[in-house]
């Protein structure tokens, strides 16, 4: 079994926890620390925490980000597709039209029945 072979992966580790840990540990020697009750206090949009941290938030409130997480990454679909429309040629742009059809599809049935409402 030679060795050798397995010194890239090695040098790879290394790097990924020098790249990991070398920023902390400096952060922490060089860092001042001087605490005072600002920096102590909870924060929390730009005001005082009232409630418990554990309260239930309403479903529209995921629904919206499923939402939004669900076009985002499908319009992510579009770029590489931007990038090699050379390439692609007529049937690749008829099927990313299809893409977007359906894409304006759902987007519309979700605004007719109301999911990106927040009221």
């Amino acid at each position: 079994m030679n060795l050798e072979q397995y010194l890239p992966i090695l040098l790879f580790i290394l790097v990924g926890i020098g790249v990991g840990i070398v920023p902390q540990a400096l952060g922490y020697i060089l860092g001042s620390r001087r605490p005072d009750a600002a920096k102590d206090s909870p924060y929390e949009c730009g005001f005082e925490a009232f409630e418990d941290a554990r309260m239930k938030f309403d479903v529209r409130y995921y629904l919206v980000a499923i939402l939004f997480i669900l076009f985002d990454l499908e319009i992510a679909f579009l770029f590489p597709w931007g990038a090699a429309l050379k390439d692609v040629g007529v049937v690749g742009f008829w099927a990313v039209m299809v893409f977007l059809g359906i894409l304006v599809v759902g987007f519309i049935y979700e605004w007719k029945k109301g999911a990106l409402d927040w009221e």
